[in-house]
């Protein structure tokens, strides 16, 4: 999925809402500027129209789907000004036409009036399959959609996805909800591009999303900016690098700073035969910004972990070597879990670092992988952590399933923040950030990652930001940020296909940079 942003903001965060928001109050903003609802779907039908042109502008043969409600409204606009622009237009409407009401109704006698005859309301199976044009637009259902589609529109729906021409759907693809991201039977229409209206719909940048929006287009019919201050939400979409904002998340450093007050990780993992992991995550806290960084692994792994990066310190590898060390002491952040593994030397390990980081309250833990699994068996809570589960180790840590966790990504991701404490990455497409209260959507990443390691190396780059971090909650979010950055940099240079979770630390480095100021 990519990103149209708008151009008339500086932030690097937007707003985005619920369905229910935003069918809520889209009135009452139009109202206050004095704007009639037919006016605002003109200026929806409008916008999407623009979109099509300038994405297809060869197209000479167009069709529509629409159902009865605004979202077909939306659709009659756009079908009216394609054939005003001599594009050959047709119409299928999935209800009689006498079943179209208020502004939808409008619109659609504004579309007869100007000559658009090929107009369907029965077949539409076999006419959408002898359809032989350039674009169909999907107007079936708008942002009010949820469930399930009945059995003849997952029959429309599957048609319109085996069809050979583009698509662009109206403001959600039709079988996707626009609150969760979630898709039903993994049945929706599988957009080209997505027009979205007004504001971001949360669900359509998280999850399943990713698999049917395509291109995604913000238009936001001059309503956007003064629903954002009418309508406040808990909800936001960072879609530039939080470390580039007028004030960085990251402290600034001294040009006297020394490796002693810039602070020191100790990361603890790399159970028996599992070196791989907390090797990536401490070079990761490294390359990010770390001074001094210590690992804790398995005695039998300490020759792999610390081949070839002579900077890493070497950690006591058990309980009772470890807890009296200065490695321990001194540590601002404690990472555990990469390969860590759920042995009883894991366990022990685990237990330790616990209640150290409980005690001790000027410490900040990262827990990840192995160390997500052994605290879903306890109910520690504390403030002063980031958890950093994919949504299997979410499902453990709520004791559901995983359906259950991508039903709802926002909803799971605040349940973990409040249950256990502090911040929570779910990650996955459109990784979510969350501290019980407010959430952030994250913008980059790409498919590329979805290879072994990745994980690994975000939790050293959210151990590295928490150690520099002026404020905690935006340099998680950077750091999840500069994680995806990474990979498209890399996807862009190379492709997606065959890369490692390695290839991210040169770029890393360069991102973990902007904006970063000494005094």
């Amino acid at each position: 999925m990519s990103l149209s942003q708008p151009a008339n903001t500086k932030h690097h965060r937007y707003s985005a809402y619920s369905a229910l928001q935003v069918l809520d109050n889209e009135g009452v903003v139009a109202k206050s500027q004095m704007l009639p609802m037919y006016e605002l779907m003109t200026r929806a039908g409008s916008a999407a129209y623009k979109i099509l042109s300038q994405r297809w502008p060869q197209a000479k043969s167009i069709l529509v789907i629409s159902g009865k409600g605004n979202n077909g409204g939306d659709g009659f606009i756009l079908a009216r000004l394609a054939h005003l622009a001599n594009i050959n237009v047709s119409v299928l409407i999935t209800c009689e036409p006498e079943l179209i009401k208020g502004d939808a109704l409008i619109a659609y006698q504004a579309m007869l009036e100007v000559g658009v005859t090929q107009v369907v309301t029965n077949n539409l199976l076999d006419y959408i399959g002898d359809f032989s044009g350039d674009v169909i637009v999907d107007a079936l259902f708008g942002i009010g959609f949820y469930g399930t589609l009945n059995d003849s529109m997952q029959q429309l729906v599957t048609c319109i996805n085996t069809h050979k021409a583009s698509v662009l759907s109206i403001d959600t693809p039709s079988g996707l909800c626009a609150t969760t991201g979630f898709v039903s039977q993994n049945n929706a229409v599988i957009a080209d591009v997505t027009v979205t209206f007004i504001v971001y719909k949360q669900g359509l940048l998280s999850g399943q999303a990713a698999n049917f929006v395509g291109d995604l287009r913000l238009a936001e019919i001059g309503l956007g900016d003064v629903f954002t201050e009418m309508v406040k939400s808990d909800v936001s979409y960072q879609t530039t690098n939080p470390l580039l904002n007028d004030v960085s998340p990251l402290k600034n450093r001294l040009n006297t700073s020394h490796k002693g007050n810039i602070g020191q990780v100790l990361c603890v993992g790399g159970g028996e035969g599992m070196p791989g992991a907390i090797r990536l995550a401490s070079e990761a806290t490294l390359r990010c910004g770390a001074a001094l960084v210590s690992v804790c692994c398995h005695k039998s792994n300490r020759s792999m972990v610390f081949n070839g990066r002579p900077e890493l310190m070497l950690a006591p590898s058990t309980v009772d070597q470890l807890v009296n060390t200065t490695m321990m002491k001194k540590a601002n952040v404690l990472l555990i879990g990469p390969g860590l593994g759920q042995t009883t030397w894991s366990k022990a390990l685990f237990d330790l670092i616990i209640n150290y980081t409980l005690t001790n309250k000027q410490k900040r833990l990262v827990i990840d992988a192995d160390g997500l699994a052994l605290l879903a068996r306890t109910e520690y809570y504390c403030e002063r952590r980031i958890l950093t589960p994919h949504p299997k180790e979410a499902a453990n840590l709520l004791g559901c399933d995983v359906a259950s966790i991508e039903a709802n990504r926002f909803t799971a991701v605040k349940a973990i923040a409040k249950k256990y404490g502090g911040i929570c990455i779910l990650k996955g497409s459109g990784t979510l950030i969350s501290d019980g209260n407010k959430t952030v959507i994250n913008s980059t990443g790409n498919l590329g990652m979805a290879s072994g390691g990745m994980g690994d190396v975000l939790s050293g780059v959210v151990a590295a930001f928490a150690l520099q971090a002026s404020d905690y909650f935006t340099a998680t979010c950077s750091s999840v940020y500069i994680h995806g950055a990474a990979g498209d940099i890399i996807a862009n240079k190379r492709g997606q296909r065959g890369m490692l979770a390695s290839d991210l630390f040169m770029p890393l480095q360069t991102l973990a940079n902007e904006n970063h100021h000494s005094i």
